[in-house]
């Protein structure tokens, strides 16, 4: 987890204005795996009196925006959020719907490589991002 003096750059390097609602949305989704908004705010408001769900989704969107976090779309399409915007992928389960970050430079260069042999016509490709589908045991 990131100290609130990492948070507090993270967020003035990204041009954002520092406020009590950033930080603690970020310090939310670095204690809770791949929250949904809606358990982003129950874990904020408790700390914060008077916030609404509404301000969290702006707070979401603006980190976002500022690739501070990642947004991460579940197959039950449910729309999660992630804290670490370093490239990985995601191991989802199925029946759970838990995802959990899944990090292998080896693969990331394999995939590097395949795609650029193959020189797909007419795309460009930017980024590659797998979500591996099973069961955690």
């Amino acid at each position: 987890m990131k100290s609130v003096q990492d948070i507090v750059t993270e967020i003035q390097d990204a041009g954002l204005k520092v406020t009590p609602q950033r930080v603690a949305v970020i310090q939310a989704l670095y204690k809770l795996n791949h929250p949904r908004a809606e358990e982003i705010y129950k874990e904020v408001s408790q700390n914060i009196p008077g916030l609404s769900p509404t301000t969290v989704y702006n707070v979401l969107d603006a980190l976002v925006e500022k690739d501070i976090i990642k947004r991460v779309k579940t197959e039950k399409g449910v729309m999660r959020y992630d804290a670490v915007p370093d490239h990985h992928h995601h191991m989802y389960c199925i029946t759970t719907d838990r995802v959990e970050d899944f990090f292998d430079p080896e693969l990331d260069n394999l995939l590097q490589n395949y795609f650029e042999k193959k020189q797909l016509k007419g795309f460009k490709l930017e980024d590659i991002k797998l979500q591996l589908m099973g069961k955690f045991e």
